[in-house]
């Protein structure tokens, strides 16, 4: 394509915007409503995930050894451990580290009277998953090691948080799916629209020689178009909200900011500005190549 002809088609895409304004500002609406909606749901949805990965890292599972068994089997099976895939990290805890927290917890600066360590066979590791859902597969194989008196973990709380990431994601999944749809069908009947009121326009030209290329290039702009402001809007709209609630929880509730994780602002919009851009120009490209290639047969 010539660049004369490149800046002829966004010009008449551009124009396009103007000659239908009202369905256009009705597909803008709808696209930023839905978007905006899609915007919500990702920062509330990306913070809980945050949450729950948080409280995820603070799930171990406790190893425990046959009593009399060796230092070298005990650091053999350490490493065996930190090998599998699904543990991000294995810490060793000594049966006097395990006293010594304990006897500092229980009986603070006085004399506790024991003469040895009472809990000599309670050395472990501490085993932290990259993934709370591969717990079953990891105990499975750690009570087949041999030297591996008990596996202690947290079966409640791991099924938990696994089931609350599985229903986010299928939440996630449905409600994009309507958004998209909704958006798509909006976006069509704005260049369908476009094409009658330009239809005689288009003969003509496609009369003198031009090529379908050049006659569908504007309506496809102009979806893209839509699309794209339709997905500006709410990106701003959502940045000052979403500094303005945390602002609020902060200066409000400290307390539950000291005891949940959110994220910054920085490191939602860094996933939700091209994911949203790229659904808005997309939803535009797609409804406007659907729409002209139905509708404009010439």
């Amino acid at each position: 394509m010539r660049i004369s002809s490149f800046f002829y088609t966004v010009r008449q895409g551009i124009r396009n915007l103007f000659r239908n304004k009202w369905f256009t500002l009705a597909s803008i609406a709808t696209i930023s409503a839905c978007l905006f909606l899609f915007g919500l749901f990702y920062a509330v949805v990306a913070n809980f995930q945050h949450i729950v990965r948080t409280a995820e890292q603070g799930i171990s599972v406790s190893v425990f050894f046959d009593e009399g068994l060796d230092d070298s089997r005990i650091q053999e099976i350490g490493e065996l451990i930190r090998r599998r895939p699904e543990v991000s990290n294995a810490e060793f805890v000594s049966a006097d580290q395990v006293w010594e927290e304990f006897r500092t917890e229980y009986f603070g600066d006085y004399e506790d009277g024991f003469p040895e360590n009472p809990l000599a066979n309670s050395a472990h590791y501490d085993i932290y998953l990259n993934d709370v859902s591969m717990q079953s597969a990891l105990v499975t194989y750690l009570e087949s090691l041999s030297g591996v008196r008990m596996v202690n973990r947290s079966e409640l709380v791991a099924t938990t948080l696994t089931g609350a990431n599985a229903l986010i994601a299928y939440v996630s999944m449905g409600i994009i799916a309507i958004l998209f749809a909704v958006s798509v069908f909006l976006i069509s009947n704005t260049v369908m629209i476009g094409i009658s009121v330009r239809k005689e326009e288009i003969n003509i030209m496609k009369y003198i020689g031009a090529t379908d290329f050049f006659v569908r290039s504007p309506f496809v702009i102009e979806g893209m178009l839509i699309g794209l402001i339709g997905a500006a809007i709410p990106l701003g709209i959502i940045y000052g909200v979403y500094n303005a609630v945390l602002a609020y929880i902060s200066e409000r509730f400290p307390m539950l900011v000291s005891l949940l994780s959110f994220l910054d602002i920085r490191d939602v919009f860094n996933v939700l500005t091209p994911v949203s851009l790229g659904i808005g120009i997309g939803i535009g490209f797609l409804g406007s190549v659907v729409t002209v290639r139905k509708h404009l047969r010439v």
